[in-house]
C-alpha cells in the first residue's frame, strides 16, 4: 500500500513525513512517499493534502503543479481514494474560500472558509496553540480518542459546515471552530496532527488503516 503526500510547494512537509513514516510502519501500513508526480498520486491507494498558506495561493499552486489537481481529484472522486487534507489542505475542500478574495475550492463539502470571529474580544487571531476536540459523529478515525484530546492548531481562516453530518469534530474558541470534517471516502482536519503528539499520532494511524 502507499500513501502519498501531496508536495505542490504549499507547506513544509518533513514533520508530517516523519510522522506518517513512522505510523505506517508500526501499524505495517505499506509506504509514505513525499511526492510532486501525478502519477505517482494517480497510483497510490491513499492521498495527503497538507497546506499552509493563503487559500487562495495554495489552491493556484495545486493547480498549477503539473497534473497534480488533475490526478488527485480523478483518484478522490472517480477511485474513492481515502483522502486526507491538512490545515489549508482540509480548506481546499470546501465550496468557497473568502481569503483576500472569492476562490472556489474542491466542493467535496458543501461551506466556505471565513475568517475566525471570536466572540471575546481577548481571544487573539491566529488562533494558535492546543485545543480540547469534541467529538461530534463517531467514525472509525475517532477509534481511541475521545472529547476532551487536544491537538495543535495554527490558523485564522475556518470552515463553517453547511452539513451538521459532515463536521465530525469541533473546538471552542470564542465559538465554535470546525476541526474535523468528512464525508465517504474524505477527511479533513484543520489541526496538524503531526504536530499534535499522542492524539494526533493515533489520528493518523487511524486514517492509515481505516478501510472506507
Amino acid at each position: 500500500m502507499l500513501t502519498a503526500i501531496i508536495d505542490y510547494e504549499s507547506g513544509n512537509l518533513h514533520s508530517a513525513h516523519k510522522a506518517f513514516e513512522r505510523m505506517a510502519r508500526e501499524h505495517d501500513a505499506g509506504e509514505v512517499m513525499v511526492t510532486s508526480d501525478a502519477e505517482v498520486v494517480a497510483r497510490a491507494d491513499r492521498l495527503v493534502l497538507p497546506g499552509d498558506g493563503a487559500f487562495p495561493a495554495c489552491m493556484a499552486a495545486l493547480k498549477g503543479a503539473g497534473g497534480l489537481y488533475d490526478a488527485m481529484v480523478e483518484a478522490v472522486e472517480e477511485k474513492g481514494r481515502p483522502f486526507l487534507g491538512i490545515c489549508v489542505g482540509m480548506q481546499l475542500m470546501a465550496s468557497m474560500g473568502r481569503e483576500y478574495e472569492d476562490t472556489p475550492g474542491l466542493g467535496w463539502i458543501d461551506g466556505e472558509v471565513t475568517q475566525i470571529t471570536p466572540k471575546d474580544p481577548k481571544l487573539k487571531v491566529p488562533h494558535m496553540g492546543w485545543n480540547d476536540l469534541v467529538i461530534d459523529h463517531d467514525h472509525p478515525v475517532f477509534e481511541g480518542l475521545q472529547t476532551g484530546d487536544h491537538t495543535y492548531f495554527v490558523h485564522s481562516y475556518h470552515m463553517a459546515v453547511a452539513n451538521p453530518a459532515e463536521r465530525l469534530a469541533h473546538i471552542q474558541y470564542g465559538g465554535e471552530v470546525t476541526a474535523i470534517i468528512g464525508r465517504d471516502t474524505m477527511l479533513g482536519m484543520q489541526f496538524h496532527p503531526e504536530k499534535s503528539q499522542t492524539t494526533g499520532l493515533r489520528l493518523i494511524s487511524n486514517f492509515l488503516t481505516w478501510a472506507p
